[in-house]
């Protein structure tokens, strides 16, 4: 299996050789040359598979460079019911992933229970590992650079923290991420951890990542990597959980199913799109914006128009206050028919600070053919579906989640099932839980008090220049 430039203009390279740099030195984000198709005996024999071993099932069709024994050691060392546990039952922790029911035909799966209680830590946890197996074959070292809105900062710190060889320099909104975001990435202690708030939004932090990531002498000289989103690894660990939750809420493989997604970069609704294009009977993807509705914008009117920081809002549903979202190239590299040129003048436009229409184009007509269907969700929506979820089903969830259910259950089609995917636990946002229900979400044990800890973290204007040089000086001492 290679990899290949939405931009066109890089050589192909092996699973390996792009884990650990993220964005392609042409600017562009990597992609298998072709997707590896799933086949229904395939579908028939993992059906049963526990998720570790699905997991390892599916990524020996993404990284056919590292040996079977040592891919299915990395795997199951990560997702075992130690790592994914938040306190349940043994019982429950085994499933990794559970499907939670709410009625015949509506279901929440729960991607929440990993150490840090968000979705990310799904894929972030194999990054870790996979980092350790790789930096230590090559005998090498790696600082990663990283920009978060919320929850992507503490996964990957998590997953990171005090392992050999690997520094994390992780970029975060000052001020715009709740207090227990901020408490799980500031009060890290580690000395292979250091954490900037940037005075801006996410897409500020986001830019300055991109801008060091394409400084390809600074990249090699300090051996820069990301786990942004924007990293291959990661989208393909993520394509492991739509398999598995389509096969909790089936009977057969020869059912459709919908997933709804709350999405603000674009990265947990790619990896479903991959899934489907690998041969998942997925029947819709929906696609689910807070007030930040750039990519609900291009789904309905084919007008895809990033917004400047002042033009971002902050919302509830902070971890999609994002207005760029970097991994929709990927899915605009399908759509164009993998035309490397298109999306280089497509981007060409974006990175100036423009927008591109593909409603005159036959690109339009054919965004049928990838069954994505889009909504929008607001701060009302927000508290009157956790409300409306608490008093039907008794379960409480967080306001991304709520974003995905409500444009799930408007925008699904009656004849599929829906999976919901959940995005980070209820106590990750206890102000909006509070304002919902009346009452503040229970913690997993350990975490209470969090807040309380001592914080440590650089204030930094967004300025890539003075990142450039705090990198630096922190790598060389």
């Amino acid at each position: 299996m290679k990899y290949i430039s939405t931009r066109g203009n890089t050589p192909a390279k092996t699973f390996t050789e792009i884990l650990l740099g993220g964005l392609a030195p042409d600017g562009g984000l990597y992609l298998p040359e072709q997707y590896p198709q799933v086949t229904r005996a395939e579908l028939d024999a993992w059906r049963s598979l526990s998720y570790a071993d699905l997991a390892f099932a599916l990524l020996t069709k993404f990284a056919t460079d590292i040996p079977s024994d040592s891919l299915r050691t990395i795997v199951r060392k990560t997702y075992t019911a130690e790592v994914y546990c938040n306190g349940r039952a043994e019982s429950n922790a085994r499933d990794i992933t559970p499907l939670r029911t709410l009625e015949p035909g509506v279901h929440i799966l729960e991607l929440s229970n990993g150490p840090t209680l968000a979705f990310k830590d799904m894929a972030m946890q194999l990054l870790g590992n996979l980092f350790e197996y790789a930096l230590d074959k090559q005998h090498d070292e790696l600082n990663i650079l990283g920009a978060t809105s919320g929850d992507t900062g503490s996964a990957a710190e998590y997953a990171m923290r005090g392992k050999r060889g690997i520094r994390v320099f992780m970029l975060s909104p000052h001020g715009k991420m709740s207090g227990f975001q901020r408490a799980q990435m500031y009060s890290l202690q580690d000395p292979n951890i250091y954490n900037i708030a940037v005075t801006g939004m996410f897409d500020d932090a986001q830019d300055m990542v991109k801008a060091v990531s394409n400084d390809h002498a600074f990249k090699a000289k300090y051996n820069i990597g990301t786990v942004n989103s924007i990293n291959w690894a990661r989208v393909s660990a993520q394509v492991v959980y739509y398999f598995k939750g389509y096969f909790a809420a089936t009977k057969s493989n020869d059912e459709q199913v919908a997933f709804s997604v709350p999405s603000g970069n674009f990265g947990n609704i790619c990896a479903g799109h991959i899934a489907r294009m690998m041969g998942l009977p997925i029947g819709q993807l929906i696609l689910a914006t807070n007030e930040n509705d750039v990519l609900d914008e291009f789904f309905r009117t084919g007008i895809y128009r990033p917004r400047g920081t002042d033009h971002t809002y902050e919302t509830s549903s902070p971890s999609m206050d994002i207005s760029k979202a970097s991994n929709f190239e990927r899915f605009m590299f399908d759509l164009v028919g993998r035309d490397a040129a298109k999306v280089r003048e497509f981007w060409g436009k974006v990175d100036t600070g423009g927008a591109f229409d593909i409603k005159g184009s036959p690109y339009w007509s054919e965004l049928s053919n990838f069954h994505f269907a889009s909504g929008m969700s607001r701060h009302q929506d927000r508290l009157t579906t956790i409300r409306e979820l608490w008093e039907e089903y008794g379960v409480m969830i967080d306001p991304h989640t709520a974003d995905g259910i409500k444009v799930g259950m408007e925008q699904r089609r009656p004849s599929l099932p829906l999976v919901c995917l959940e995005t980070a636990l209820p106590a990750k946002f206890e102000e909006t839980i509070a304002e919902a229900l009346g009452r503040q979400p229970e913690r997993p044990a350990g975490l209470e008090g969090i807040e309380a800890l001592p914080q440590r973290c650089e204030v930094m204007d967004a300025d890539v220049a003075k990142l450039k040089a705090y990198i630096a000086a922190n790598v060389s001492q």
